[in-house]
């Protein structure tokens, strides 16, 4: 048997103690990690602080009593409005209508667009000298305008008679009261451009010019171009015509000013001038008269014949340049004129012409028209006619295959091609207006070219 001796150690803790390195780097970390958390902690207090803080102030702040606050109930008075015065207030209250005539208008559908139903109004319109002109003189486009209380009662009316004149009706004291008044216009120039795609008047119309206008421009250049087949697609014109206006309203359009035609790549221009008499007569930039002689197209430009007419000739009767003359395709009804003053040498039926006019100008030139529908009534041969006055109409009797008018231009007895045959001349401007007219000249010229070389369709 083995005794220990109580003072000998025991044989473990004889033996040499050895430290793991894995068991002292975890004790390292553990030791930072506890380090980190506290630190965390002391950031957690600190930023906490105010929060404490927040908490004490409600705490410690009173409570607010709402329902200790005393409260009061006011009792105003306000007035109603009363009947009467209701009533003074809808009478006050005036109503303005503005129309304008439409096509198959009569008195009584007008005025009752217009609101105007008290019959004493009514019967006034109908009865008064002044004012029963206005059911005679209704015409599409004019304008009315009215100024009516809310039960219909009439305060005043205007009716449009003509481009300046004008009938009011206003009530008064003693009644209604009608009169006529004239407007002062202002007189303003309009310059328009416009682009031929298919036809003059298709042009005007897409560029907002009057009928009125694109026919004057007709007639200013229809010596040098056939407004009825000698228009191009891409055909352009700058025109300046004048504008009168009424209160900045367009009322009326004048006579045109000047004008600029490029057809087929040719530039034709026209200024016109006004002589003692006021009549307008139109002359080149340098005062040369586009007034001549002969009509280079016996045919009335209309807005018919030129949308009939432009680029839709009848396949067989296009334009040709027959050895006699031409043919021009035209409606049947669509009015001749009679290119040149002269005397009626034949009117009748004559072969393959059917109904036909010779016309006997002088210096030896003469002009036929075939294959009329009829005559103007009353044309007989010794007759002596103008330029432009109105011999016949368009028809297809004879050897014709469609409406068309056979025009021959004969000088001495030998025919020659009406489209090109050089025109006599009307005489240049006399000296004495020469100064003024190159002064009028001068200035539609620049606005003319001004607006040719401008992106501007239109200024009015």
């Amino acid at each position: 048997m083995s005794i220990n001796e109580p003072n000998q150690p025991h044989a473990l803790h004889n033996k040499p103690v050895k430290t793991d390195a894995s068991q002292t780097t975890i004790l390292t970390q553990n030791a930072d990690k506890a380090e980190r958390k506290l630190k965390l902690r002391w950031i957690l207090a600190i930023s906490c602080l105010p929060l404490f803080g927040i908490f004490a102030a409600f705490g410690i702040a009173p409570q607010s009593l709402t329902g200790n606050i005393a409260t009061t109930t006011v009792i105003e008075e306000m007035a109603l409005p009363t009947s009467s015065n209701l009533t003074s207030a809808a009478a006050d209250t005036h109503f303005w209508y503005k129309d304008h005539v439409r096509r198959d208008d009569t008195l009584n559908n007008l005025l009752s667009r217009l609101n105007i139903q008290n019959l004493d109004a009514i019967d006034f319109i109908r009865n008064d000298s002044v004012a029963s002109q206005i059911a005679s003189a209704l015409k599409p486009g004019h304008d009315i305008e009215a100024q009516s209380d809310s039960d219909g009662n009439l305060i005043s009316l205007e009716y449009q008679l003509e481009a300046d004149q004008f009938i009011t009706i206003k009530n008064s004291a003693t009644g209604y009261l009608a009169d006529k008044v004239t407007h002062q216009l202002e007189m303003r120039p309009i310059l328009k451009s416009a682009v031929i795609t298919s036809s003059l008047f298709g042009a005007t119309d897409e560029a907002n010019i009057p009928d009125y206008i694109a026919i004057q421009v007709a007639e200013m250049f229809e010596s040098e171009i056939d407004f009825n087949s000698d228009l191009r697609k891409g055909d352009h014109f700058n025109v300046i015509y004048e504008g009168s206006y009424d209160q900045g309203q367009l009322l009326k359009t004048g006579d045109v000013l000047s004008a600029e035609f490029v057809n087929n790549g040719k530039t034709y221009r026209a200024v016109g001038y006004r002589d003692a008499m006021n009549e307008m007569h139109y002359y080149t930039p340098e005062g040369k008269s586009l007034h001549k002689s002969f009509l280079r197209s016996p045919l009335e430009f209309t807005r018919v014949s030129s949308g009939f007419s432009l680029g839709r000739f009848h396949p067989i009767l296009q334009r040709m340049k027959a050895h006699k003359g031409v043919d021009m395709a035209a409606p049947t009804g669509t009015r001749i004129r009679a290119s040149g003053d002269a005397i009626v040498e034949f009117v009748g039926q004559k072969g393959g012409y059917g109904n036909v006019i010779v016309l006997k100008h002088n210096n030896g030139v003469s002009t036929v028209y075939g294959h009329l529908s009829r005559f103007t009534a009353g044309l007989h041969r010794g007759e002596k006619v103008a330029q432009g006055d109105i011999i016949g109409f368009v028809g297809m009797t004879g050897l014709a295959t469609g409406p068309h008018l056979h025009y021959e231009f004969l000088l001495n007895g030998q025919h020659r091609d009406p489209m090109t045959v050089a025109l006599p001349k009307a005489d240049p401007i006399a000296g004495r207006d020469k100064v003024k007219f190159d002064a009028i000249s001068q200035q539609l010229t620049v606005q003319l070219m001004l607006l040719g070389n401008s992106n501007i369709a239109a200024l009015d």
